[in-house]
């Protein structure tokens, strides 16, 4: 599907580089914007912008039916997360696409396939990925410590810890 416009669902510099980029790409780009960002410069930068509400994050960036909202207003035909915020809820990408939209970004059953570390990790395998061993805990040879553990769920280096021994 084609398309000539993108809402950017994120702020501050993440948005500015996103816009920058649509320019590049001649699409028109349309900011979003608490009250905290109302004369940010990323907000100035876009060739529109929609007011999505107050600075709370959950009132403003992470309210899906805000920003779809702000879509259907500003005419935007696409959304880009950005990063972080709503870049990987596979809720949004469908919430997008399910209002008729283009999602730049991955698929939502892509984001469900890749959330979790172990499922990541055996498409990745089943691909032919090289990927750093992996011990049953109880079986971790002595001479493998030290040792990473990872959550499986854990995001953004959420639940690692290293492992210097058995014990």
């Amino acid at each position: 599907m084609t398309f000539s416009s993108v809402l950017v669902a994120n702020r501050g510099e993440i948005a500015r580089r996103v816009i920058l980029a649509c320019r590049e790409a001649g699409l028109r780009s349309i900011a979003v914007y608490s009250d905290a960002d109302a004369d940010a410069p990323y907000v100035r930068l876009a060739d529109d912008a929609v007011h999505l509400g107050p600075t709370s994050a959950t009132e403003s960036y992470l309210s899906i039916d805000r920003l779809l909202a702000a879509a259907k207003e500003s005419g935007a035909e696409s959304i880009h997360p950005g990063y972080g915020f709503l870049s990987e809820r596979a809720e949004f990408a469908r919430a997008v696409v399910g209002a008729g939209l283009v999602f730049i970004g991955p698929t939502a059953d892509v984001m469900d396939a890749m959330g979790r570390k172990d499922r990541a990790r055996a498409i990745a395998e089943k691909a032919g990925v090289p990927v750093t061993p992996q011990f049953d805990p109880a079986k971790v040879p002595a001479d493998a410590y030290p040792v990473l553990v990872k959550a499986a769920a854990g995001g953004g280096g959420k639940g690692m810890r290293v492992v210097t021994d058995a014990k």
